[in-house]
């Protein structure tokens, strides 16, 4: 039955956009998206207060004994209307002209008895009519005016012809079911109604078919898809179908149950010439397939011969069956393959043969099949116990990509078993006895596998060269096996790099190392859950926690469930940023580290239920929280306090995370007063008293950082703040010397150096000044000071007439009493007392900085960095040197 609510498309956007959801007063019909549901109420009409713009309506399994057109007229927009198990006996013709747009109309389950002509005259627009379990009489053209219609069912309805009219119709037809009548043959003339359709599907299925009648089924236009299936055919009557489908253009044939026992070399003779591609006959108890009997189908695909008694297959069983490609034999009962049995089957792609009972796999049984890609053995009653690697030589030459062994009793795997299978991709060795060491070599040869299942064997014991020779392996399933240690060197899997999935869960692991899953980088999914790994985790494990999840660098889900854990340590999970689900249900856990899911800002599922967590901190969760968008956390003893829940219980509130059993398996256990009531009821108006507290706390610890971040500021970085705050108060004051730039200074920098620097100044300024193109001129002490006055007067006078000053810095500058004690400081009062960036410093030697401050209180970061200039080593750079001091010289002398 199809979905009674499809979701059709929105006539608008505004209706696209509001989605609808309300539940009405009077009827309670669910709405949603445009569609009503109002199934399943007792209705005895239809509601009224509906909203006009739905498309469908479902009223079935109602008390309904009509459809009055009337009430359906402010519902004008409707496609899908469902009316199913009511009790309607009786459909009027002006529905369809009330609802114009209807596509989809269902009658099933009523009391409908006679259709006349004009009912569904105005329904032009209907594509599937479903008129199913009813007790309708066809006796004129109910049908002929539904010339859209693609699917019509009128099944159970207890019809003795398939003539549903008398004239050609339904000419869009696609599907006509008409299984479970009592339609006991086939007449050319009760369907010649359907002589101008292409009919995909025409279901006759369970009906006591009798006879068919010379062209009957050459009636119909063209009939692809036939389904005859719980009819009693028998070996005569199936002959006969075939032979009235020759010539057909017959695609698929389904003949499942009709008590075909037999199948002779005469039985499918009649298909020979048609294009027959898929034949079911499942459920036929069918014993024996005469040689050569298939031969007619030469251009059959799908044969499906499942749950029959074919107990033998003998050479020529298949014969003819070249184009096949999916063959099931499943559950067939077959005790015997004969050797090259499929070699006909040249196209073979999946050959299902479970549930059966052949003894053995012999040398040849295979032989031919080169297309194979799909071979599933499940479920071999007598068993395969040993695979030797003589086991599949007989598919050396296919290209088998997946085989299914399944519970086939296997118990061991012999060396280079699988070798001639060199494009297997998957291999599903789950659900066996196996019990063994695997040394590597089973594997051997399977170049291209991507896929072991392991899974669910007696006993399997790794080595270090288990998958030595299947490096391109990418999921691993080795669920209980019995593997209770790892503790090797190196890790059985230290040669996977390409896995992604692995899975080992249920083996009572106790003992792994720290590197087991070093180097596999791709792993996505790893599965751990039901070992005994708490040791590992705890502090008191000698050597330390191992910490095993390390170099899982792109892990997405982790399932470490039961594993009895009551400790982890807090960098267990440090690194995996990608992971996305993270299952630590059913252990012991209390305490959790704080700051323990820091790094997983990605995670979407937590699961923590049935631990012995008391408290959730934000701490803990804090961050883990933020993304999630599932969280189970029940079956805990949780502990109702301010100091354990309330951080938690504010979550809740406010969280859009989906959480199973909150309102039912989140419960206190302590203290008393609260036991066993909700978590979510928890009052946490009282933890609102320790905020002033808090608060304090708070400002308190503020205030001491604050107080030790100034000492520590003062300390290192005093001498700059103390000279930017005089040069802040001095322009705040007004101690600004008048701008220069409309007067004339006598000087373009005064130098101050020591005295046993005095040859170098001469030799290296004066040649500057005696440039034409520079035009500078300089205040020299031994040249340009004032005859008759005091040294001291005069360096204060050469530093006011001057624009910038210069300090040539040396070894010898910072030893000279006179320039440190009075030349160079009073030349930075004066800079500083006037804002002006007016000092520029050359060095001739490499002095710290830490010199500098201690000799002069001077630093470089006191001067923009084109006023801080260094003497070259190399005489060709002095050019240089000088185009820089230039450019120094004119610059502003204003701070900004």
């Amino acid at each position: 039955m199809r979905d009674p609510r499809p979701n059709w498309t929105c006539l608008s956007c505004i209706l696209l956009t509001f989605s609808l959801l309300c539940v009405t007063a009077e009827n309670q019909c669910r709405i949603r998206n445009q569609v009503a549901d109002c199934s399943h109420l007792k209705l005895k009409q239809i509601p009224s207060d509906l909203p006009i713009n739905i498309t469908a309506l479902d009223i079935s399994h109602n008390q309904l004994k009509k459809l009055p057109p009337a009430n359906f007229t402010k519902y004008n927009q409707l496609i899908y209307l469902d009316a199913g198990s009511n009790i309607l006996s009786k459909l009027e013709p002006e529905l369809c002209q009330t609802l114009p747009l209807l596509k989809v109309l269902k009658l099933q389950h009523n009391q409908l008895h006679e259709l006349t002509e004009s009912v569904f005259a105005s329904c032009s627009s209907l594509t599937e009519l479903s008129l199913g379990h009813n007790i309708v009489e066809i006796k004129s053209n109910p049908f002929k005016d539904l010339k859209n219609l693609n699917i019509l069912d009128v099944s159970h309805n207890r019809l003795l012809s398939t003539k549903l009219g008398s004239q050609q119709q339904l000419e869009s037809l696609r599907e006509l079911v008409l299984s479970e009548n009592k339609i006991s043959s086939l007449k050319k003339e009760e369907l010649d109604f359907l002589s101008n359709t292409s009919l995909d599907t025409l279901d006759l299925s369970s009906n006591p078919l009798k006879e068919f009648h010379p062209g009957c089924l050459h009636a119909i236009g063209n009939l692809y898809n036939l389904v005859v299936n719980n009819a009693e055919l028998g070996k005569n009557l199936t002959e006969k179908l075939c032979l009235e489908l020759s010539g057909t253009k017959i695609k698929k044939l389904s003949l499942s149950q009709v008590q075909l026992s037999y199948i002779y070399k005469s039985t499918f003779r009649g298909l020979q010439t048609t294009n027959l591609t898929a034949l079911n006959l499942s459920k036929n108890y069918l014993s024996m397939i005469e040689d050569h009997s298939l031969a007619w189908l030469s251009n059959l695909e799908y044969l499906n011969l499942e749950d029959n008694k074919i107990d033998h297959l003998s050479l020529y069983s298949l014969y003819g069956l070249s184009n096949v490609k999916y063959l099931n034999l499943r559950r067939s009962h077959v005790s015997k393959i004969e050797d090259f049995s499929f070699r006909w089957l040249s196209h073979l792609e999946y050959l299902l043969i479970d549930d059966n009972s052949f003894q053995e796999i012999t040398p040849n049984m295979f032989t031919g099949l080169n297309s194979l890609k799909y071979l599933s053995l499940c479920n071999w009653t007598s068993g395969l116990h040993t695979v030797t690697n003589k086991t599949f030589s007989s598919l050396a030459n296919s290209t088998l990509q997946i085989l299914n062994l399944t519970k086939s009793r296997i118990t061991k795997i012999e060396s280079g078993a699988f070798s001639w299978l060199v494009h297997l991709k998957i291999l599903d060795l789950g659900l066996n006895e196996i019990n063994q060491v695997l040394r590597g070599h089973e594997f051997k040869g399977l170049q291209k596998i991507e896929d072991i299942y392991l899974s669910y064997n007696k006993q399997l014991t790794l080595t270090s060269e288990s998958f030595a020779f299947v490096p391109s392996l990418k999921k691993l399933m080795l669920r209980k096996v019995a593997c209770s240690s790892l503790d090797l060197s190196p890790s059985p899997f230290h040669l996977l790099q390409n896995l992604t999935i692995l899975d080992i869960s249920n083996n009572n692991l106790a003992n792994i190392k720290d590197d087991l899953f070093d180097g596999l980088h791709t792993l996505e999914i790893l599965d751990l859950q039901h070992n005994n790994l708490a040791r590992l985790w705890k502090h008191a494990n000698p050597g330390g926690p191992v910490l095993f999840l390390k170099d899982l660098l792109n892990l997405h889900i982790l399932n470490l469930k039961s594993n009895g854990f009551d400790e982890i340590p807090v960098h267990v999970f440090k690194g995996l940023f990608q992971i996305r689900s993270l299952d630590l249900g059913s252990n012991n856990l209390n305490l959790l580290p704080a700051s323990l899911f820091d790094d997983q800002t990605s995670l979407n599922s937590l699961i923590l239920q049935k631990n012995l967590i008391t408290s959730v901190e934000e701490n803990v969760f804090g961050t883990v929280f933020k993304n999630l968008r599932e969280l189970e956390m029940d079956f805990n003893p949780f502990d109702c306090t301010c100091e354990s829940i309330s951080w938690f219980v504010n979550w809740l509130n406010v969280t859009q995370t989906n959480i199973p059993g909150l309102d039912t398996h989140y419960l206190c256990n302590t203290p008393p007063k609260y036991h066993s009531s909700l978590v979510m009821n928890f009052d946490i108006s009282p933890c609102k008293d320790s905020a002033p507290f808090k608060l304090l706390f708070i400002i308190s610890t503020s205030v001491i950082i604050l107080f030790i971040f100034i000492i520590i500021l003062v300390h290192f970085e005093g001498w700059r703040i103390a000279f930017y705050w005089n040069v802040s108060v001095n322009r705040v004051l007004g101690f600004t010397e008048i701008d220069r730039q409309q007067e004339e200074f006598d000087y373009d920098a005064y130098i101050i150096h020591a005295r046993r620097d005095r040859n170098w100044v001469s030799k290296n300024f004066i040649p500057l000044e005696e440039n034409d193109q520079s035009q500078i001129r300089f205040c020299l002490e031994e040249r340009d000071f004032e005859a008759g006055i005091s040294e001291f007067e005069a360096t204060i006078n050469s530093i006011k007439r001057s624009r910038k000053i210069i300090f040539v810095v040396t070894e010898h500058l910072l030893k000279d009493a006179w320039c440190r004690k009075f030349k160079v400081y009073h030349a930075v009062q004066q800079a500083i007392e006037q804002s002006r960036d007016s000092i520029i410093l050359i060095f001739l030697h490499d002095i710290p900085d830490y010199k500098l401050n201690h000799a002069l209180c001077l630093r470089r970061g006191m001067f923009k960095s084109h006023c801080i200039l260094d003497w070259p080593a190399q005489k060709g750079r002095v050019s240089a040197f000088h185009q820089k001091l230039q450019m120094a010289l004119k610059s502003s002398s204003y701070i900004h």
